[in-house]
This record gives structure tokens, sequence and C-alpha cells, in this order.
């Protein structure tokens, strides 16, 4: 099942991008570009609500819609 996260990415100081979330707690994500930390902290995500619903048996998120925004990142 698809659902939908919000991840706030911001480059740091040392030129990286660090990916963290509030939807999902404990996620942390770090990589050389954008499209490497959204790809890594895609990874984690699944990884931790996995983890979560092994745990506890339950770990709900927002299911995808008809229509979502989603933030394009062009490189011109």
């Amino acid at each position: 099942m698809e659902s939908i996260i919000n991840i706030h990415i911001e480059r740091l100081p040392e030129g990286v991008y660090l990916a963290t979330s509030e939807d999902v707690p404990g996620l942390v994500a770090q990589g050389r570009t954008v499209t490497e930390a959204r790809e890594i902290a895609r990874d984690v995500a699944r990884k931790l609500i996995e983890a979560r619903r092994e745990r506890s048996g339950d770990f709900t998120l927002s299911n995808i819609g008809e229509s979502f925004d989603y933030p394009l990142i062009v490189n011109a």
C-alpha cells in the first residue's frame, strides 16, 4: 500500500542534504544531492514503518488520494 509522508530537506553547511520527517519519527537521511537524500529517506521510512508495525502491530499513514501535490525539482 502506498502512503504519503512529508519530509523536510535542508542543505547543511558541509554541502550535504539532510532529510527528516515529523510523520515518521526517527527518520534521518543524508545524501550528496536532494535526489539521493530523498531516495535514502524513502528506504529508511520503509524500514522504520515495518519495524514499528512488527512491534506494535499498527502504524498508520495517510493514503494516497485521487490527487496530491508533489514538488518537482528542476536543474535548469
